[in-house]
C-alpha cells in the first residue's frame, strides 16, 4: 500500500512540474506575440537574452494568432522587429517560409519586410 502511494505522489509531482513548465512556456509565447505586435524589437532582444533562447530555435514553435513571427509582424506593421526576426533566422528557413507569397495575397505586397524577407532569403 505504502508503495502504491510513493508512486502516485512521484506521477502527481512529475504531472505538476511538467504543468507549470508548459505554462511558463506559453507565457514567454505570450509575450513575445505582444512584443512583435508592439514592434518593440529591444523587448523582444530581452526576453530573448533573459531566457537565453536563440530565435531560430524557438522561432518554429512560436504561433501568435495562427501565424509564424513574421506573418504576424507584417499584419501590425512591425517592420523594426520583422527585420530583427528575419536576420535571426537562417536563409534557407526564410527562403522556404512562403512569407513573400502570404504576404502578397493577403494585402501587404508593398510592405518594407518583403524586401528584407528577398534579400536574406538570397544569401
Amino acid at each position: 500500500m505504502k508503495l502504491k502511494f510513493v508512486a502516485l505522489a512521484s506521477v502527481l509531482a512529475a504531472t505538476a512540474m511538467f504543468s507549470s513548465q508548459a505554462q511558463a512556456d506559453q507565457q514567454l509565447a505570450v509575450s513575445i506575440c505582444s512584443f512583435v505586435a508592439a514592434d518593440s524589437r529591444n523587448d523582444l532582444r530581452k526576453t530573448l537574452s533573459d531566457h537565453r533562447l536563440r530565435l531560430r530555435n524557438v522561432y518554429d514553435g512560436i504561433v501568435c494568432d495562427g501565424l509564424p513571427l513574421v506573418r504576424h509582424a507584417i499584419r501590425h506593421n512591425a517592420n523594426d522587429t520583422a527585420d530583427f526576426i528575419i536576420r535571426q533566422l537562417p536563409g534557407s528557413q526564410v527562403a522556404a517560409s512562403g512569407d513573400i507569397e502570404w504576404a502578397e495575397s493577403n494585402g501587404f505586397g508593398s510592405s518594407p519586410v518583403i524586401e528584407s524577407i528577398r534579400s536574406r532569403a538570397n544569401s
